[in-house]
């Protein structure tokens, strides 16, 4: 029997994919865990005990206004003091500020803002796209006319109502020619001009938007009617010259209608870039993108050309490629079902509508649903089945942009996605956090991502008797919709991560004897005095968890939260090659831990508490390396499982062991 040393500096590669479980030639086997459960990669490597939870508010649980239909989280930052998480269901909208449910909405009395005018359902709710300006926000549906909310002069102010277009743009589903009778005179070759027919009644009202085409050479769009032989009108291409066409060598050009309306659909995608607005796709026109006029938001229609004129453009591929998201990048970025483009602009030059054209980068295809998520280094989006996350970045070197696999590694905690967030950094100690909801088994896929290290490291975070539905970020503030089964019945809960809590849906405060909590009566809580873990407690019927004696400085109750993480079988490199088939023991481990108070190693529980220590105080925050002995057991995979079953705090930043082989079978 042979004994060996070795040690695990870091987690930086976070849970590894099982498919990956031979692949112990990769540098990043040495770095990574087999599961990561209820844990955060930090920068610097280690990882530590993920947030708890703060219960916030319940949802509508039953009725055609039941969160069960549908929700969504859509933030909203209004200016640098005042940032909202806004929480979509069936035909209402909450307002959170601060971790705080907004009440008495618009003086109602009402915690909600009726939305059942602008028929923003629950079913619909899956696939809005929303976009911001200052006070407006613009949300979109394909089978919804476009809306914006509106933030008025207090927290508690708002309105909501649809877009009203100052123009939209026109095209032709059923196009038809005729040849009117008589001779028709341009008042100009180009520009601005009037077009007067000689036959009474040529032209009429729904003239507007229509075309008149001359013969050899000249075309123009009808803007303005003013009688039955006059209209006003912009040429796309120059007459000949001002005398009068004959009959019979021009036509009207007719069928064109709003491209955007209850018969052939609306908008599904929405951004602002570079002055404009832009809607992308429709159900009549899925490949076609519109920008607005400069500085006029609500103005589609293309009328002079001018450089600040609305641009109009639609993806002529080999493909179907239905607009599903766009994005104001580096780029005007769209993202489809059958591929990532991006409008590409030289140096500085805006887009004009003589250079908005679409180039094609990759053929993924983004999955519908699940909002882009832009980082400094590029743009993160889920592809089409679900099944891999990927970053959509411009290449210096190709002078293009490229798509490479962001969860190459772990693609195994992609279990058909739904929502996707992203919480960028705000200290040293953490990493931009991508967070990802499933459906299939209500977890959360969590990437701590250091692009410009190349450091991408996976986690999971589960919550008991509860799945996560929905996620979305307020500046630095997660939130959170979990479903929870409470005595039962599933319950809908507005949460919010807070890095100070240990359980989840939880309430905390000061000096008390007791605490409410009815949202999860009849299940089992953790209970925290003054910083000491108390005995776990069964919610009563009626809601109230009594302590067994009264907190004086602070208290937290909540839902347990399990934390477990296991390392990967041990490898160990000799000269004669590896020794991963042969049976090994871990003997010794010293655990290298920063401001922890509780650890268990192989479920053998770690002490940290000292002679002498009063128990029902609070454990001393230790830094520095625990050892522990007497681990038994041979085995060929000999991995070492750190957990946790208290709600205690917990960072862990390298393993040293020790390993006896054992060259039997």
């Amino acid at each position: 029997m042979a004994r060996f040393v070795s040690i695990q500096t870091n987690f930086s590669t976070g849970e590894l994919d099982p498919l990956l479980r031979a692949r112990v030639d990769l540098t990043a086997y040495q770095n990574a865990l087999e599961e990561a459960t209820n844990v955060v990669c930090q920068p610097q490597g280690g990882i530590r005990r993920r947030p708890g939870t703060k219960y916030i508010t319940s949802l509508p649980n039953g009725g055609a206004d039941s969160a069960a239909n549908g929700t969504r989280l859509v933030e909203f930052e209004f200016s640098t003091t005042d940032s909202y998480m806004l929480c979509f269901t069936h035909n209402r909208m909450y307002v959170f500020k601060n971790k705080a449910l907004i009440t008495n909405i618009n003086g109602s009395g009402n915690s909600y803002l009726d939305t059942s005018s602008v028929s923003l359902t629950g079913a619909r709710l899956a696939n809005i796209v929303w976009t911001q300006s200052a006070d407006t926000l613009i949300v979109v549906h394909p089978d919804i006319a476009p809306i914006k909310f509106v933030r008025g002069g207090t927290d508690a102010t708002w309105t909501v109502s649809a877009i009203s277009f100052d123009s939209i743009p026109k095209y032709a589903f059923t196009a038809s020619f005729t040849n009117p009778a008589g001779t028709l005179t341009p008042s100009a070759v180009s520009g601005k001009i009037t077009l007067t027919a000689s036959g009474a009644g040529t032209f009429s009202a729904a003239s507007v938007g229509q075309y008149v085409n001359a013969s050899p050479q000249g075309r123009a769009k009808i803007v303005k009617y003013t009688s039955g032989t006059v209209v006003d009108a912009i040429t796309e291409f120059p007459f000949f010259n001002t005398t009068a066409i004959a009959n019979g060598s021009w036509e009207y050009e007719s069928g064109y209608e709003n491209v955007w309306s209850a018969t052939r659909g609306y908008p599904r995608s929405v951004t602002f870039h570079e002055g404009r607005l832009y809607f992308g796709g429709s159900k009549s026109r899925p490949s076609t993108i519109w920008g607005s006029k400069v500085g006029l938001f609500f103005d589609f229609e293309a009328t002079e050309g001018l450089d600040d004129d609305a641009v109009e453009a639609t993806l002529d591929t080999n493909t179907f490629n239905a607009i599903v998201d766009i994005i104001s990048g580096r780029d005007l970025q769209v993202f489809t079902t059958g591929g990532e483009f991006y409008v590409p602009q030289s140096g500085l030059d805006p887009i004009t509508p003589t250079n908005f054209f679409v180039k094609t980068a990759s053929r993924n295809g983004i999955k519908e649903g699940i909002r882009v998520q832009q980082l400094e280094s590029g743009t993160l989006f889920v592809q089409r089945q679900g099944k891999s996350l990927n970053e959509f970045a411009y290449t210096d070197t190709q002078l293009t942009y490229v798509t490479q696999k962001i969860s190459l590694l772990a693609g195994h905690l992609l279990l058909t996605p739904t929502r996707m967030a992203l919480r960028r950094s705000v200290a040293t100690d953490e990493n931009d956090l991508l967070l990802i909801t499933n459906s299939d088994d209500g977890s959360m896929a969590v990437f701590s991502l250091l692009r410009a290290q190349n450091v991408i490291a996976p986690s999971k975070f589960t919550t008991v008797d509860g799945l996560f539905v929905d996620v979305s970020v307020d500046i630095s503030t997660i939130y959170t919709v979990a479903k929870r089964n409470v005595n039962g019945t599933y319950q809908y809960f507005v949460e919010s991560f807070d890095n100070t809590l240990l359980t989840d849906s939880s309430k905390s405060g000061g000096a008390a004897a007791s605490v409410s909590m009815s949202h999860v009566a009849t299940e089992e809580v953790n209970i925290i005095l003054d910083g000491a873990v108390q005995a776990n407690q069964t919610v009563p019927g009626g809601g109230t968890v009594t302590f067994t004696r009264s907190s004086t400085t602070s208290y937290e109750v909540g839902l347990p939260i399990t934390v477990r993480a296991i390392t990967m079988p041990v490898d160990l490199k000799l000269q004669t090659g590896t020794r991963i088939g042969f049976k090994k023991r871990i003997v010794e481990v010293n655990a290298i831990v920063a401001d922890t108070q509780h650890l268990k190693i192989n479920t053998i529980q770690v002490p940290f508490r000292e002679f002498g220590d009063i128990l029902d105080e609070q454990v001393a925050e230790y830094t520095g390396t625990k050892t522990l002995h007497g681990i038994l057991g041979y085995s060929t995979e000999a991995r070492i499982t750190i957990e946790q079953d208290v709600p205690l705090k917990m960072t862990l930043l390298g393993l040293e062991y020790k390993v006896a082989t054992h060259q039997g079978t």
